[in-house]
């Protein structure tokens, strides 16, 4: 019912922000017919997934699960011309792959490479099988320029081989109701590459979705993480300018408030937001988050050495304290909470 649905939780380690984050799921779960995606950076959502008959998707290199960056269909992106949104999906992945980006010349050339690799494919009406990131690289040592080589060769590592996990047909299924990406294991060299395909895959869900009648919530855990890389940053604030058109909302989660605000694009995305859960906070953010959102000095106790649980909330223009505490005897308090003590052995 307010401007936008995004929403923030920032908080410590140890304030509840997963607690609180994991509340909204479990009542987007009961309560609706929604569908709910999560970005999970810290294998954190797991097991309350299962237990709600989600799927996790365990995204790494030594995992048997594949996604294929490639994967198109007639609804890709906005529907309007799938491909022009595929090679920009594509630009961003070679993008991390050249010391300085990419120049204008390799662009032109992967654009080139994009409508012939996809050729036949559109041709037949996007039926069989799409192509891969490996049939990409074909075509590219195809060309006759020394730069197309060259990104054949930056892409080798990807595609042909150790860490080509977005090189193979997707052989997950990616349409359960809830469902869980797990990028934990994904390392620093492919975690670029992994963030950004993952995120495609999230936005192709939604546009799904929203043709469907169907709504979708996003969670994306540590969020900060997306904001460590240009590319994924980008990608993701696109996302955010977007989803309400989708009737989709997302709730981003962080410890990290300094790093968020470190980046304009986060700022934005942060001042933006109607809802903001604010719990126990660092001395220096509660400064930046005093000044970003007018927060009073009274109302800044309320997140100054607070217990787990307690805050504030800004919800449109209002700001008010909150004290949430949920019963410990239960089962599902166990499969929520991230202190080890707690948890079921």
């Amino acid at each position: 019912q307010l401007l936008n649905g995004h929403s923030f939780r920032l908080g410590v380690s140890g304030s509840g922000k997963s607690m609180s984050a994991k509340e909204e799921l479990v009542e987007i779960a009961l309560r609706t017919k929604d569908d709910i995606l999560i970005l999970d950076p810290e294998s954190e959502f797991g097991q309350l997934v299962k237990a709600l008959g989600g799927e996790v998707l365990p995204i790494s290199p030594h995992s048997s699960i594949h996604l294929n960056a490639l994967d198109i269909d007639r609804a890709y992106g906005e529907g309007k011309n799938p491909l022009v949104d595929k090679v920009k999906l594509i630009l961003s992945i070679f993008e991390p792959l050249t010391e300085n980006g990419l120049t204008a010349k390799q662009r032109s050339i992967l654009d080139r490479c994009a409508e012939r690799v996809y050729r036949g494919y559109i041709r037949g009406g996007y039926r069989g099988t799409p192509p891969t990131l490996a049939d990409l690289r074909r075509v590219l040592l195809e060309q006759p320029e020394a730069e197309a080589h060259d990104l054949a060769l930056a892409s080798e590592l990807y595609t042909t081989g150790s860490l080509n996990i977005f090189a193979h047909q997707t052989n997950v299924d990616t349409d359960v109701r809830i469902l869980c990406y797990d990028i934990r294991e994904l390392d620093e060299q492919l975690r670029p590459v992994g963030m950004v395909v993952t995120l495609d895959a999230i936005f192709n869900r939604v546009i799904r979705n929203w043709r469907q009648g169907k709504r979708t919530w996003i969670l994306a855990d540590e969020f900060y993480i997306l904001f460590r890389y240009s590319f994924s940053a980008e990608f993701f604030y696109r996302l955010f300018k977007r989803m309400r058109k989708y009737n989709a909302f997302i709730t981003a989660i962080s410890q990290n408030v300094d790093e968020i605000l470190r980046s304009d694009t986060a700022r934005l995305m942060l001042a933006n937001s109607e809802l903001l859960v604010m719990l126990n906070q660092a001395a220096t953010d509660r400064e930046e988050l005093a000044k970003l959102l007018n927060i009073s000095e009274n109302q800044l106790s309320y997140i100054t050495n607070v217990p787990a649980g307690h805050g504030l909330i800004r919800c449109g223009g209002a700001i008010i304290p909150f004290e949430n505490s949920f019963p410990k005897n239960t089962k599902l308090y166990q499969l929520m909470t991230t202190k080890p003590n707690e948890k079921f052995l």
